[in-house]
């Protein structure tokens, strides 16, 4: 453990310090995120000083059980939060077994999933958890993904607040260098522990924090403020990009579902690239690392109208069909068997719920009902007294995109040895079943997303 010296009782935090945690924005729950280390120790020190006996301010730990000195880390946070009356939250989770089942990246980013994961399901509606990354540590970080090679969202570095789960994250000691932080805490006599992973320089960011940041620093003494300038810059080249990607967009969206191909194709190869990895990320995946997105869109934009091209990310898929680019998230199956559907019952059938309502004050008794997918030779009447139709043909006709249509659930209702279909998903339904004074006397309700 470090001491700054013997505590300081009413010791009077810098209205520096204060403001950015006083202005935060309205809110539920205050969570600090607190590692035991002297920056979020000062950082809790600072809101309890802001927020004195707030019941709303609360401190989350993340034990990842990997330090030696895991378990006195706990117990510091625990000590230091029951002095300053503050409740504590403790999350230990199990990094090497997450690791093990998978996961990219070293154990450093291992540990950092498991940490935001953690962060994520404590968060609720309305709450912000406060973290305590300061100056130092956006300039590791915008040095650190420059030698990754990352673009130039990434040399944006850490932003100051954003969404989390459902709750927000923000960092207000963004401006402050961690030499300012160390003094202040000193002066207050706080105490905190030192995490001995943090001197292991085979580990990317504590070479560049102990060898390489302190020779820029020497040769250039405000290297922090020239940083966090580069990192400002190109946060306000993402915000245009994202700006001209989401103003292309309703040109290229006509309905919101798929890009056309023939607007995408008027873009430059720039506007592009940029416009997919938007769609991507604001859909909520990861962009996928693909070194040549000039070939990619090219077999997007130019394959022959019977190809089937398609990029594949982790968790969707962009695939063609008919003129135009559908972002597809990975699915289950379809499903195979059949299923009956009872009366004033729910049915979930893969993203359909499908339900069966009596209509009015009829004394009908319920038809029998079965759903199933479409498994080869299926016909109906999507006008009645008119001629039948192949569902696979009319599927096509609607413009259905043939990844959609085995999951599609078809209902029937069967009389003796006779079914006859009743309703395909949600695309048609038939006028037995449906209006308002549906013939059957049942009323039969199709729709998507199911939970």
């Amino acid at each position: 453990m470090t001491t700054g010296g013997k505590p300081v009782p009413g010791f009077a935090w810098p209205e520096a310090l204060c403001a950015p945690v006083r202005s935060l924005p309205a809110h539920n729950r205050l969570w600090i995120a607190l590692s035991g280390g002297l920056d979020s120790t000062l950082l809790l020190h600072v809101a309890a000083c802001c927020f004195p006996r707030s019941p709303d301010l609360r401190a989350v730990h993340v034990n990842h059980q990997l330090q030696v000195n895991s378990e006195q880390s706990e117990q510091f946070c625990r000590r230091v939060c029951e002095a300053l009356g503050i409740e504590l939250l403790v999350r230990r989770v199990d990094v090497r077994a997450e690791r093990a089942e998978g996961g990219a990246g070293g154990i450093e980013e291992a540990a950092r999933h498991a940490r935001y994961a953690a962060f994520e399901e404590i968060l609720e509606s309305g709450d912000l958890l406060l973290m305590a990354h300061h100056a130092d540590d956006q300039a590791e970080t915008v040095l650190f993904r420059l030698l990754r090679g990352t673009g130039v969202r990434g040399l944006a570095g850490m932003p100051r607040e954003r969404s989390l789960g459902a709750g927000r994250l923000v960092r207000p000691l963004l401006e402050f260098d961690r030499a300012r932080l160390s003094q202040w805490a000193n002066e207050a006599g706080l105490e905190w522990v030192e995490d001995p992973s943090n001197a292991d320089e085979r580990f990317d960011r504590n070479f560049l924090r102990q060898t390489i940041l302190p020779e820029l620093k020497e040769r250039w003494p405000g290297l922090n403020a020239r940083l966090r300038h580069t990192a400002a810059a190109c946060d306000e080249q993402v915000a245009l990009t994202d700006r001209l990607a989401e103003i292309q967009w309703r040109g290229c969206a006509p309905d919101r579902r798929h890009l056309s191909i023939g607007h995408l194709a008027k873009l430059s190869l720039a506007e592009q690239k940029n416009l997919l990895r938007w769609w991507i990320r604001t859909s909520g995946y990861q962009q996928p690392s693909i070194g040549d997105w000039r070939q990619v869109i090219s077999d997007l934009i130019h394959a022959r109208e019977d190809a089937e091209p398609e990029l594949r990310g982790a968790g969707f898929a962009l695939r063609r069909f008919r003129g135009g680019i559908y972002l597809v998230p990975d699915q289950p199956e379809p499903e195979t068997t059949s299923a009956e559907l009872l009366p004033g019952e729910s049915l979930c059938w893969g993203r359909w719920r499908i339900r069966l309502l009596p209509a009015g004050d009829q004394k009908q008794p319920p038809p029998a009902i079965r759903v199933s997918t479409r498994q080869g030779g299926e016909r109906f009447h999507p006008v009645p007294e008119g001629p039948g139709k192949l569902v696979k043909k009319w599927l096509q006709e609607q413009g259905i995109p043939p990844w959609e249509r085995p999951r599609i659930p078809l209902v029937f209702s069967r009389d003796g040895d006779e079914e006859t279909l009743i309703a395909i998903g949600d695309l048609w339904c038939s006028g037995q079943y449906s209006g308002g004074a549906p013939a059957a006397g049942w009323r039969l309700i199709v729709e998507r997303d199911c939970d």
